[in-house]
């Protein structure tokens, strides 16, 4: 079985729109690598709609799709942030925030009117938005002598790695960007080189 190193988000900010009764909602969609964005995101949007009534969101995060909030602000329990996340679970995207914007138009749409809208303009945001495949990768850092550098950028080289940082002086380091597919076999290689001290850092 082979390992799924992949996993699809949305190369920039969209947008998209659902009416009812004359209620608004607005989504806003934004690729996050981390939930602490959440809250400067959600103020802004606070600040350019002042008379927005609700802020919902929904958001998504890690390669393996594992972790995920909801946020309802003030709609009734599971009519908002759920059907927000829904959206998200049917078009496979991860690493992304949804923020809906609700101006209220007078008239309940009770809950099936909540989730259905909730969940179109949530819909639309990805409609409007460039969804792109990324993988997983590890980044590590090696360390090696002069001597061995050479051998080192043969292999970068042979393995298409992304170089993040390097450093060449008597002692050189260099970090570096490796897939997760590839990561036995260029750990394998960059071991048989002598003297080098490879350190595992984070995952992207």
């Amino acid at each position: 079985m082979l390992f799924n190193d992949t996993y699809k988000t949305i190369s920039a900010p969209s947008s998209g729109l659902f009416k009812d009764k004359g209620s608004k909602f607005i989504a806003f969609a934004y690729p996050i690598s981390s939930d602490e964005e959440v809250k400067s995101i959600v103020q802004k949007l606070r600040t350019a709609h002042t008379k927005a009534r609700h802020f919902c969101w929904a958001l998504r995060i890690s390669p393996d799709r594992s972790l995920f909030r909801i946020q309802d602000d003030g709609e009734p329990s599971g009519t908002a942030g759920r059907p927000i996340l829904n959206a998200m679970l049917s078009a496979d995207v991860t690493n992304l925030l949804i923020v809906v914007v609700r101006y209220f138009g007078g008239t309940l749409l009770g809950v099936p009117g909540l989730l259905n809208a909730y969940k179109s303009a949530a819909v639309d945001a990805l409609k409007e938005a460039s969804i792109i495949e990324k993988t997983i990768n590890d980044i590590y850092k090696a360390e090696f002598d002069y001597l061995s550098m050479n051998d080192v950028m043969r292999l970068i080289k042979e393995e298409q790695l992304t170089i993040l940082e390097q450093n060449f002086d008597n002692t050189c380091s260099i970090k570096l960007e490796i897939r997760k597919a590839q990561l036995n076999t260029v750990l394998g290689k960059l071991d048989k080189i002598d003297g080098i001290k490879i350190k595992y850092l984070c995952t992207i």
